[in-house]
């Protein structure tokens, strides 16, 4: 074999070794630790109880609903997810069984959900307890929610859907921010993809669909 063939074969030898040490790192990379391909998560593998508890402090978020009476929203059985506010693991369906919610869905980066979020927590201090309303933050990055939620002065109870569970079992399109309401009997009153300026904006465009004076 001449020299040169020998250095060609040698050079094409080490490129295929480096591409499939490459391929090799790079499948680890995408590993769950678990043998298999990492699933969508809720949260950051970063956003840990410990680095948390400062942000939800800050926040200070009123509690997510506690079980309610009956099974509740057919769509969403099955689904858990964190209560941004204590961590606590929150049973969707159960969590809103036999309360009227309005369901804010949004996420940190996206302006127009800031902007909404404010006249959500008036929508709310208005409604009083004849209303549930409950925001949903559908990005992995908790602490940045957490910390807007600070920023903006918003305590409304919040859930933590990274995977956005609760927009696919909804059929919610996809637009940020959006909002959903929810009969106390579970059935979906209305899915509105827009934003909302104010509470009163809110209120003309919720209540009707759920028998609530304006």
């Amino acid at each position: 074999m001449r020299s040169s063939t020998r250095w060609t074969v040698a050079v094409l030898v080490v490129l295929v070794a480096l591409g499939v040490a490459l391929w090799s790192e790079l499948g680890s990379e995408d590993d769950d630790g678990a043998g298999g391909p990492a699933a969508a998560r809720d949260r950051r593998a970063a956003d840990t109880a410990e680095s948390l508890a400062g942000p939800r402090a800050r926040a200070d978020l009123q509690p997510c609903p506690s079980p309610g009476t009956g099974a509740g929203p057919e769509a969403l059985r099955g689904i858990t997810l964190e209560c941004a506010g204590d961590g606590s693991t929150v049973d969707v369906a159960e969590a809103l069984a036999g309360r009227t919610v309005v369901l804010n869905l949004w996420a940190y980066w996206c302006a127009p959900c800031a902007a909404e979020l404010p006249a959500m927590a008036e929508y709310q201090r208005r409604a009083g307890p004849e209303v549930t309303v409950l925001t949903v933050h559908q990005d992995e990055n908790e602490t940045a929610a957490l910390l807007r939620l600070a920023e903006l002065g918003v305590r409304l109870p919040t859930l933590q859907d990274g995977r956005r569970l609760i927009a696919a079992a909804l059929r919610v399109p996809n637009v940020m921010p959006a909002t959903v309401v929810l009969r106390a009997d579970g059935s979906v009153a209305d899915v509105l993809p827009r934003s909302f300026d104010n509470a009163d904006e809110i209120a003309a465009a919720v209540n009707p669909s759920i028998g609530v004076p304006g």
